[in-house]
């Protein structure tokens, strides 16, 4: 039973000493994983995704008497539209708008216009009333002064003191009858003003209710014409469909799209959108055709930046020109596009997993020595990047940082040099353009004036 367990305990050690041979052997020997520098031609790709619409359509637009102000309605539901693909014939069908949103305005218009209506009459009867009265005061006080002047003419045989009584009466009879003149003159135009208010309402109201009425007789749209139907597509995205609402301010209910003039409208990411310029060329593939590709370049690149729906990521919008026409296209087609960013026709490069960076330096491990190449590296695509200077074609570099890394020496400290001057330089570039357009905006000063040493005036433009 001993021997036995001497036995195991001895195979145990052996086994120890074994293991640790192998693991210290392993960590002896290293393993090189290298490529060799190419020379050819380089590009920079950028892909998306997009979608097919009409460079140049017509379109069939909300009717002209949405755009009344006096209806008062800003906006209107699509209750019906044809089917899209549809082909029409100029003066057919081609949508309803919401037909009870205007009647309950015209119905509530119309309740309006009719008590505003009574109220226009009542105020003209309740002014005849009123205007009748002031000339009734105005005809007794004119008798009164008659009467008065009756009295003046008999006094002259009573005394003095009657007579300047009786005169003074009269006086106050010619004031009072000059006073309900002057309130008949003042009541009237007053009056005149509140029935004219009264009109000026109804008459508002009225055209209100005509404008409302003419709206009721354009909620079904014809088509302008010949053509086939498209879905007019939202800028943020969506189309024009049954359910949709349309204004003024978003007129288009449908689309006739022009199948010679295609674009495919794309979002490209704020990481990418500084690779993107109008001109560079593009391969577009059609998902519904996936044999079919077709040749275009970049038209528009949007300046603003915006936020897709449902996501943080911000986007630029990006036109593309698709070159020559195609019958089996329809608009809101799906495509794959393949932006050429950049091509250099003769470009030395490497893969991107083969430079390494240290601060502001970047470099290469040299497999055939023990030497950290610097290195100036240029564009890059997701897998290559272009060495301007260091590497020559046909060197091979490691692709994995070596354990004995320490041990390399770095060598190529003029490009590095080198880099550092064209930074200098570009930079004095900047500033000498940045420069020259402030002393282009800068106001002119007048003739004689000159401004101290070391100040210079900005525009605040």
């Amino acid at each position: 039973m001993k021997k036995k367990n001497w036995l195991f305990a001895a195979m145990a050690v052996i086994l120890l000493f074994v293991v640790f041979i192998v693991l210290s052997g392993s960590k002896n020997e290293t393993t090189q994983i290298t490529t060799t520098v190419k020379k050819g031609p380089f590009e920079v790709l950028v892909y998306s995704s997009g979608q097919l619409e009409s460079e140049n359509s017509d379109h069939v637009y909300i009717p002209e008497e949405m755009k009344d102000r006096q209806t008062r309605i800003s906006n209107l539901t699509i209750t019906d539209i044809v089917e899209e693909g549809t082909y029409v014939d100029s003066g057919d069908y081609v949508a309803t708008l919401d037909h009870q949103a205007v009647q309950e305005q015209l119905k509530d218009a119309q309740d309006e216009m009719e008590k505003i209506l009574s109220e226009y009459n009542d105020s003209k009867i309740d002014s005849n009333l009123t205007l009748s009265n002031e000339r009734d005061q105005i005809i007794n006080a004119t008798l009164d002064v008659e009467e008065r002047k009756i009295a003046v003419d008999e006094s002259i045989y009573e005394s003095p003191s009657e007579q300047k009584k009786v005169k003074m009466d009269y006086d106050k009879a010619l004031r009072k009858l000059e006073q309900s003149k002057q309130a008949y003159e003042l009541k009237t135009q007053q009056e005149i003003n509140k029935v004219n208010r009264k009109f000026i309402t109804y008459k508002q109201v009225k055209e209100r209710v005509d404008a409302l009425e003419r709206l009721m007789d354009k909620l079904i749209i014809y088509s302008p014409k010949a053509g086939i139907i498209s879905y007019h597509q939202y800028e943020w995205g969506g189309t024009v469909e049954t359910g949709s609402r349309v204004s003024q301010w978003s007129p288009i209910i449908a689309t006739f799209p022009n199948m010679r003039n295609l674009v495919t409208k794309t979002f490209i990411n704020e990481i990418d959108i500084a690779l993107i310029k109008p001109g560079q060329k593009v391969k577009i593939g059609i998902d519904a055709f996936p044999d079919k590709t077709l040749n275009g370049e970049v038209a528009t690149v949007a300046n603003m930046g915006q936020v897709m729906p449902k996501s943080d990521a911000k986007v630029f919008e990006v036109k593309i020109k698709v070159n020559g026409s195609d019958p089996e296209l329809k608009p809101a087609m799906t495509t794959s596009n393949t932006i050429q960013a950049s091509f250099i026709e003769n470009a030395t490069y490497i893969p991107i997993e083969a430079v390494f960076s240290n601060d502001s330096l970047s470099y290469v491990y040299l497999s055939d020595s023990q030497t950290a190449q610097i290195i100036e590296p240029g564009e890059a695509n997701e897998n290559y990047v272009v060495i301007n200077q260091g590497l020559e074609e046909g060197q091979e570099v490691q692709l994995l940082e070596p354990e004995d890394a320490g041990d390399y020496k770095l060598t190529g400290f003029e490009i590095y040099a080198d880099i550092k001057r064209k930074a200098a330089e570009k930079a004095a570039e900047e500033a000498a353009r940045k420069k020259e357009r402030e002393e282009e905006k800068a106001p002119e000063l007048p003739q004689g004036m000159a401004l101290p040493a070391g100040v210079t005036v900005i525009s605040a433009n």
